[in-house]
């Protein structure tokens, strides 16, 4: 599991795939993009609670209908974005409960110190894949994640690292300064692009939980 061949693999896929992703799941990401920043304008200092359940409303629609697509392309299958997004519906009602109880999880640990919340998001990196590929009860999902990742926990920090440090590091410089007008559209546009780009990361997880799939167990 070389974190170099992962990225390389993923980027292959990911840019080789690029307009069918986009047509896929960009409208979600666009329209959650306009929720969020219509919330953020309605709830002032409570915006980032209400953000998280707009995040649960949207997430959950395009990255499962994204994982769809990645496990029919592995098997060299092409299903219409209309069959992979009411698939992603259908799930919606235990992936949001499984992306809720992740958040809530990682909130908890990066509240205690950054690093238990970091070692968190990386130990329950493969329970959205185990909840939309195998069936797994969101549970379940958490548990086996848990367990599959076990022994492989830095080949993994580094390709999530490698992908969201730089999004991390955007999201934060395009923050306006304290006091300081935001601009709407560009806020919509910058906030659009880094949300579409994040759904690398869940194509490099893929490859990752692929491959994770072959692999002996280590403990």
């Amino acid at each position: 599991m070389n974190a170099f061949h992962v990225l390389r693999d993923a980027w292959f896929f990911f840019s080789h795939n690029l307009l069918a992703i986009a047509r896929l799941c960009l409208p979600l990401v666009v329209l959650e993009a306009v929720v969020q920043q219509w919330v953020s304008a309605q709830t002032g200092s409570e915006a980032a609670v209400y953000g998280i359940l707009v995040g649960l409303l949207f997430y959950p629609l395009y990255t499962a209908a994204l994982i769809l697509f990645l496990d029919a392309r592995s098997r060299g299958e092409a299903p219409a974005s209309r069959d992979l997004l009411a698939a992603s519906l259908r799930l919606w009602p235990s992936f949001a409960l499984l992306a809720g109880l992740s958040t809530l999880a990682i909130m908890l640990g990066a509240s205690l110190f950054v690093l238990p919340g970091l070692w968190l998001m990386i130990k329950l990196a493969f329970a959205e894949y185990l909840l939309v590929l195998r069936g797994l009860s969101p549970i379940k999902a958490l548990h086996e994640s848990f367990e599959i990742t076990s022994g492989y926990f830095w080949q993994i920090l580094t390709c999530v690292l490698c992908v969201m440090l730089p999004l991390w590091l955007l999201a934060w410089v395009s923050q306006p300064a304290e006091g300081a007008q935001a601009d709407v559209l560009l806020s919509l546009l910058l906030d659009s692009a880094n949300g579409f780009l994040q759904l690398f990361a869940t194509v490099v997880l893929f490859r990752l939980f692929m491959l994770r799939a072959t692999l002996p167990s280590v403990e």
